[in-house]
């Protein structure tokens, strides 16, 4: 099963074993991971699971319209790597992606 490295606000690093086809959200909330809010529980509509991808960058599909319209709502700053963790899908092509959470998400 692919890994995902989360670090979280505090700077811990926490390695989780994602299923293929779960988001980057759903495997950070269900490993109880610090950081992510996702109060719209993963659709696009809230941008508490603003996260930093770090690694693999290349490999993440581009952001739709609704994602990056989203990203403006996001309360840290956003940068060049800010995605919505709801809204990428783990694969075995993903394998090892490091994403940072921001020090808040409200």
């Amino acid at each position: 099963m692919p890994q995902v490295i989360y670090i979280e606000p505090s700077g811990n690093e926490v390695t989780v074993d994602v299923p293929n086809g779960w988001s980057l959200m759903q495997a950070a909330t269900s490993n109880g991971v610090e950081g992510i809010e996702a109060e719209c529980g993963g659709s696009c509509a809230c941008a508490t699971c603003h996260c930093y991808v770090e690694s693999h960058l290349d490999k993440v599909p581009p952001a739709e319209q609704g994602e990056l319209d989203m990203l403006q709502n996001a309360s840290a700053e956003i940068r060049p790597n800010s995605r919505l963790s709801c809204q990428i899908k783990m694969s075995d092509e993903l394998a090892g992606i490091v994403v940072r959470m921001p020090e808040s998400q409200i």
